[in-house]
């Protein structure tokens, strides 16, 4: 029998169909034999890692490189101290202040965490990070205020110069730099101006401090510190007490190392209010009138008494 025309053109187009579909199968199981490429090389880290310990470089918690005052710092300081000599200058916006820090200690604790994990792009200067979890992180509000609030303290921070021999990486250079080296917007609300993504490339003083590794773990309660001189206090007292018993500090050195712009008067009633208020994590402090000094101890010490003005003797 001979077959219809349309039955030869329907077992035709079948074959046609059976053709491609072996094509395309072979096509798909040529591409499967290469996995996509998930990590390519970048020139720059991303802050997203979730469980991370709060870390602070050593230097800026040992020198007074940041301003305590929400007002606009336009002075010149300049500290000397050990062999160590430090000159900070501020530009028009102001001096980089101890709330602008959170910024820096935000980055350095997720790029030690990254380099403790062994990423790639954690050898980075250049950080990418999301401003929401900067802002979860340090204990923020999220608002478009503290979106705004964000840029000003990066303006400071890349404003500041400091000029310093300090040693990190264990290089000591005299040469003057900025806190950050630049920084950029990478993504916006596609609604609003508000700041999604930023971008920070950290002075290579500062990345060298953290690649070695000459940071100190802070406790998390640091972000809920509300005044500038305890924030400035528990870092001193996080450097050099440590996890000692007890670390004593003549109340004019104290006062030059905090970088208070207060007359020693008003900073020595100030101690005498903190150690009443017993806020500081982890550690104690007590003023002794005679010799004039401050002394603080850790919290760990059990044996540690308390003396009658609610400070610790």
């Amino acid at each position: 029998m001979v077959e219809k025309l349309d039955d030869i053109i329907a077992r035709f187009g079948q074959k046609v169909a059976e053709s491609k579909q072996e094509e395309v199968s072979t096509e798909i199981d040529r591409r499967s034999s290469l996995l996509p490429e998930r990590h390519p090389t970048r020139d720059f880290f991303i802050a997203d890692i979730l469980d991370w310990a709060l870390k602070d470089d050593r230097h800026s918690m040992e020198h007074p490189m940041f301003s305590l005052s929400k007002k606009p710092d336009r002075r010149i300081r300049h500290y000397e101290h050990n062999g160590n000599s430090l000159t900070v200058a501020p530009s028009a916006y102001g001096l980089a202040t101890i709330w602008d820090k959170d910024i820096l200690i935000y980055l350095i604790s997720q790029i030690v965490e990254g380099l403790n994990q062994g990423r790639e792009d954690a050898k980075s200067r250049r950080v990418r990070f999301r401003v929401y979890d900067y802002l979860v992180s340090t204990n923020r509000p999220i608002g478009g205020e503290h979106y705004k609030r964000l840029e000003a303290g990066l303006d400071r921070l890349k404003g500041t110069n400091i000029k310093t021999n300090i040693v990190t990486g264990g290089v000591r250079i005299k040469h003057a730099f900025g806190l950050i080296d630049d920084w950029k917007i990478i993504e916006r609300s596609p609604t609003n101006e508000r700041m999604i993504a930023v971008e920070v490339t950290l002075s290579e003083w500062l990345y060298n401090a953290v690649a070695a590794r000459e940071v100190l773990t802070l406790n998390r309660d640091y972000f809920r510190l509300g005044g500038a001189l305890e924030r400035r206090l528990y870092e001193l007292a996080r450097k050099h007490c440590g996890n000692q018993v007890r670390w004593a500090i003549g109340l004019e050195l104290l006062h030059r190392k905090s970088g208070s712009a207060s007359p020693v008067k008003r900073f020595r009633l100030e101690v005498k209010r903190m150690a009443l208020s017993d806020d500081l994590p982890d550690y104690r402090m007590t003023y002794e009138p005679d010799p004039d000094q401050v002394i603080f101890y850790s919290k760990d010490r059990r044996t540690v008494p308390m003396s009658p003005n609610g400070g610790v003797s």
